[in-house]
């Protein structure tokens, strides 16, 4: 089964939505490991976005081309 994929902003709306439901007092133990689990798994996946970006993250130089950014070193 493929997961489906979200933007980092979907993310961490469904990482927010899952915290609210664990804050919940009322919440059955199976349905609060279920979000439990789920939040675990969202956080993974906002990591591995975040990762990604940073390996992507390009510098404008000045005379508006986009190159890589290498950390300082010209």
């Amino acid at each position: 089964m493929e997961q489906e994929q979200f933007t980092l902003e979907e993310n961490f709306a469904r990482l927010e939505s899952a915290i609210k439901l664990l804050e919940n007092d009322d919440i059955p133990l199976e349905e609060a490991f279920r979000a439990y689990t789920e939040g675990i798994a969202i956080l993974k996946q906002c990591n591995d976005q975040i990762d990604r970006v940073e390996k992507q993250v390009l510098k404008l130089t000045e005379d508006g081309c986009l190159e890589e950014f290498d950390g300082g070193q010209e």
